[in-house]
């Protein structure tokens, strides 16, 4: 039996079946409103596996863009959706210490990586590199790091293979990964269809939210040392601005976060700031 049976289900877009470029993935693209149904699609295919293995409730965040992504009337009617921002905790707003586990849907790799779909961290258009503690940090790794802070271990993450083996990785191996497409670059990959993503992601919900008891929540020691290289220095000027920021040259910020909730609001508060300077 689970410890707790509420779950907890933060997605993503990058990482969905069939996603490949930035034009699927903003609101004013072409291809959006298709890319946001597979999104949705893909939510409810993770929800239906939580409920298959004995969930009693299920929460979903919606965590792309300005999250207003996921089609409500087609989700699972048992499921809580959380949508639009800004959110303190963006993209694990809502997790809480009654979640017997997290599940990541529709993830990609951090900025800088290799054959990685629409790789970043947070806000692309200014953060080039991301690090924690001096490794190289994506999503999946900062936002685990709130679950853990509250006992929720990652059972799941979904996406490209990149970020399928950055996060066994980093998780080992008891997270339950799933695969959907193999990039070759951050603008193309091999894509398996809809259909079966979705079958193969409700198999990988239903096997994490079963083991969820043998898992350990991701604890890594804090302070949390945050450093981002950000594409230009007046991105850096803007972020200089929060306090507690030390500025590490022209590029790069550092802050030494005691806690993960702390973590993810800096890196909100830095990537606004730096937002703001682009023209």
């Amino acid at each position: 039996m689970l410890r707790r049976m509420q779950v907890y289900v933060s997605v993503d877009m990058e990482g969905v079946a069939g996603i490949v470029h930035v034009d699927q993935t903003r609101r004013t693209g072409h291809d959006y409103e298709k890319a946001r149904r597979w999104m949705t699609a893909e939510a409810n295919a993770a929800v239906l596996g939580a409920f298959d293995a004995g969930a009693t409730g299920v929460v979903v965040n919606d965590s792309h863009g300005d999250m207003r992504n996921l089609l409500l009337d087609e989700l699972d009617p048992r499921a809580e959706i959380l949508s639009g921002s800004l959110k303190p905790l963006s993209m694990v707003q809502g997790v809480g210490s009654t979640h017997g586990v997290a599940l990541f849907v529709g993830y990609h790799a951090g900025a800088g990586s290799h054959a990685g779909i629409l790789d970043h961290t947070y806000y692309g258009r200014v953060v080039a590199r991301c690090r924690l503690s001096g490794r190289v940090a994506n999503e999946a790794l900062l936002n685990a790091i709130v679950c853990g802070e509250l006992g929720v271990p990652l059972g799941l993450v979904t996406g490209d293979q990149t970020v399928c083996a950055q996060a066994r990785e980093t998780f080992g191996e008891g997270v339950v990964t799933v695969a959907v497409k193999e990039s070759t670059s951050r603008y193309a990959a091999r894509s398996i269809s809809p259909e079966l993503a979705r079958a193969k992601i409700r198999e990988g919900a239903r096997r994490a939210v079963e083991r969820a008891p043998e898992l350990a929540p991701f604890r890594p020691p804090a302070p949390h040392v945050l450093e981002i290289d950000f594409v230009n220095s007046g991105c850096a000027d803007a972020a200089e601005l929060v306090p507690g920021t030390r500025r590490l040259d022209g590029l790069t910020t550092r802050y030494e976060a005691p806690d993960g909730d702390t973590l993810i609001r800096v890196i909100q508060a830095w990537t606004v700031l730096a937002g703001s300077t682009m023209v």
